[in-house]
C-alpha cells in the first residue's frame, strides 16, 4: 500500500511537471519569450546584459517560431510584414540556429547603400542629426570613441546609431533586397555582424523571423558584477533600464 501511494505521488509530481512544462513552452512559442543581449552590436540602443521579452506573434509564426525549429512548416503562419525601424529577432541564415537581433532597414525589393558615410534608402539620405550621448560604447572588450546621430526613417520611426571616430564605413556596394527578404543593421555600425555581410549574415528570410523587441524587463551589466551577488546590484544593475518600452 505504502509503495503504491509513492508510485502515485511520484506519477502525479511528474504530471504536474509535464503540464508546467507543457504551458512554457506554448507561452514562450506563441506569446512572449525572454532573450539575453550577449554583444555589443545593438549599443546604445540594447546593452550587453539586457534581458528582453520578444513577441512571438507580432509577425506570425514559422517553424523559427518554436524550441528546435522542428521542420512542420516550411512558411509563415498569420503572417504580419515587419516595420522599417522594428528591432527585430530572428534565426541567421548561416546556420539557422542562432538568434540574432538588429533593426530592420529595408523590406523586400528596397536597396541600401553607403555612400560618404550616409546611409541611403532607395537612393535617399536617411536624415540624420548629430547628438551627444552619455553612454560609453563598447565594441567587444574595448570601450571605442564615436559619433552618435539620431536617424529617421521615411516612416518617421527615430533611433540613435554610431559611427566608430577611428575608421567607419564610408561607402558600401548597392545592397538590393530580395523577395521575402529583409535588410537589417546594428545600431553600432562599426562593430555590428549584420546584412552588410552576405557570407555570414546577409538578407534574411521571411521564415527566419522570430519575433520583435517589445520590453527589457532587466539589466545587468556583468562586466561590473555578477547577477548572482545580489548585495553588489547598486553597481551593476541599471535601474534606468527596468520595464523600458522598446
Amino acid at each position: 500500500m505504502r509503495k503504491n501511494k509513492i508510485l502515485n505521488s511520484i506519477i502525479d509530481n511528474l504530471k504536474t511537471l509535464f503540464i508546467a512544462l507543457l504551458i512554457a513552452i506554448i507561452l514562450r512559442s506563441l506569446f512572449f519569450q525572454p532573450f539575453y543581449i550577449p554583444s555589443s552590436s545593438m549599443e546604445p540602443t540594447l546593452l550587453v546584459g539586457d534581458r528582453l521579452f520578444v513577441s512571438k506573434y507580432s509577425y506570425g509564426y514559422s517553424k523559427h517560431s518554436f524550441p528546435f525549429s522542428p521542420p512542420l512548416y516550411n512558411d509563415r503562419v498569420l503572417y504580419k510584414e515587419p516595420l522599417r525601424g522594428d528591432l527585430v529577432v530572428f534565426k541567421t541564415p548561416a546556420d539557422n540556429r542562432t538568434d540574432y537581433i538588429k533593426r530592420l532597414i529595408g523590406l523586400p525589393g528596397d536597396t541600401i547603400q553607403f555612400i560618404n558615410g550616409d546611409l541611403f534608402l532607395n537612393s535617399k539620405k536617411i536624415l540624420r542629426k548629430k547628438i551627444d550621448i552619455k553612454n560609453k560604447i563598447r565594441c567587444g572588450n574595448v570601450t571605442i570613441p564615436v559619433n552618435a546621430y539620431e536617424e529617421t526613417l521615411p516612416s518617421g520611426v527615430k533611433y540613435t546609431a554610431v559611427y566608430s571616430k577611428i575608421g567607419t564605413l564610408q561607402n558600401s556596394d548597392k545592397f538590393i533586397v530580395p523577395n521575402n527578404h529583409f535588410f537589417l543593421l546594428g545600431d553600432n555600425r562599426d562593430c555590428s555582424k549584420d546584412s552588410r555581410f552576405l557570407l555570414d549574415v546577409g538578407y534574411v528570410k521571411k521564415l527566419n523571423l522570430v519575433g520583435k523587441a517589445k520590453l527589457i524587463f532587466f539589466s545587468n551589466d556583468s562586466k561590473i558584477n555578477s547577477v548572482l551577488k545580489v548585495w553588489n546590484w547598486s553597481e551593476s544593475f541599471r535601474f534606468n533600464r527596468l520595464f523600458k518600452r522598446l
